[in-house]
């Protein structure tokens, strides 16, 4: 087993969540249902899931004109990539 297994899987697994949880607020949204917050799909963001926010966020067309999402959220992968680099050099 490879030492980046468990990091890969946990990013498959939160971006999958982001991307799931886009699409779910952008339902409710149309439904005038209860809707996630905006701090849950940034607390996902943080996580490692920025990329699969940002394809939820393009696919289901939903919070593409919060600027917070809009460009908030390509400095906070700018910075997520940044430190990968960085770790993965460290290896």
């Amino acid at each position: 087993m490879n030492e980046l297994d468990p990091i890969v899987l946990w990013l498959v697994v939160v971006n999958g969540a982001g991307f799931l949880l886009m699409g779910l607020d952008k339902w409710k949204a149309k439904r005038n249902a209860w809707r996630i917050p905006e701090n849950t799909l940034f607390t996902v963001a943080v996580l490692g899931g920025t990329p699969g926010v940002m394809a939820g966020m393009q696919t289901f067309r939903h919070k593409t004109r919060h600027r917070k999402f809009k460009y908030g959220l390509p400095v906070l992968l700018a910075l997520q990539l940044a430190a990968a680099a960085w770790l993965l050099n460290q290896i």
